[in-house]
């Protein structure tokens, strides 16, 4: 079966001035054409050629041994060539790129940018791409729990949090509790694995454990305090609203950083600031 999407090695059944058509067997009916500007130099009847399969200008199927930097239901990173009326186009690596449609766009995408996406057959028996790639995940991850891993960020959900493509193949969450820094969709994040679920789904973390963390931490809160000339106006007291907009972390990620700051002596805590020594 010839699919549309897909590599695959056909074998050369017909030569005409235009091109040559392959087959999955000598004697199949159906078949696709390869033009003539594609055909390797040398080719025979009853040769075998990789080839990927899509669709011309005219909706026909037609083969190309260019390779495509996706087949269908596979996920990766293409940008973003144009904006169109019906959507973007993104490049492909073939001749004709591949529309992304305005309703697969997890959001307004522009010239330039880079996205996540899947290539699906769309209900036109085109291909096309979408952003909505929860589904095309795989559950069946090599991690483990404390293992660093690098992912695309594709969906933010204000109640659960970031929900990220380890490899850009495999389900993973920074859970809302999680989510300290400016994270959008589309960034690139490095994580640890903090639990390995039932499902074989990764909850993640973009910080490291609070005993390795703490250093880092720590430096950042001198930075801040640096920023407001050496007299934070507010102390360890704070809400975690104001903690998480000034500092990017959770209070106790904050509190334990403070402690570590004044037990070194280069701060001091008044009823109302944290001051530089």
């Amino acid at each position: 079966m010839i699919e549309l999407g897909k590599k695959q090695t056909l074998v050369v059944v017909r030569e005409k001035d235009f091109g040559i058509y392959l087959a999955e067997k000598q004697g199949d009916e159906a078949s696709v054409l390869l033009p003539k500007k594609q055909v390797p130099a040398g080719t025979k009847i009853g040769d075998s050629i990789e080839v990927f399969i899509y669709k011309d200008s005219e909706d026909r199927l037609i083969a190309t041994t260019q390779m495509p930097k996706l087949q269908v239901g596979e996920v990766g990173v293409l940008k973003v060539k144009e904006v169109g009326k019906i959507g973007a186009f993104l490049d492909f690596g073939l001749e004709k790129d591949l529309l992304l449609p305005f309703k697969e766009q997890s959001h307004k995408v522009r010239q330039g940018e880079e996205c996540l996406v899947a290539v699906y057959v769309d209900k036109s028996s085109r291909l096309a791409a979408t952003m909505k790639v929860y589904s095309h995940m795989s559950s069946e991850s090599p991690y483990q729990k404390d293992d660093k891993v690098t992912g695309t960020v594709y969906e933010i959900n204000e109640n659960l949090g970031a929900f990220v493509a380890v490899d850009n193949k495999y389900y993973g969450l920074i859970p809302k509790r999680e989510l300290f820094g400016d994270i959008h969709e589309g960034d690139v994040v490095e994580a640890r694995v903090t639990k390995l679920r039932e499902d074989g789904k990764l909850d993640l973390c973009p910080r490291e454990k609070a005993y390795l963390q703490m250093d880092a931490d720590s430096e950042l809160v001198l930075k801040v305090i640096d920023e407001f000339d050496g007299v934070l106006p507010f102390n360890d007291k704070a809400s975690p609203e104001t903690i998480k907009r000034e500092f990017h972390m959770s209070k106790n990620a904050f509190k334990r950083a403070v402690g570590h700051l004044l037990k070194e002596g280069k701060i001091k805590i008044t009823d109302k600031t944290i001051e530089r020594v």
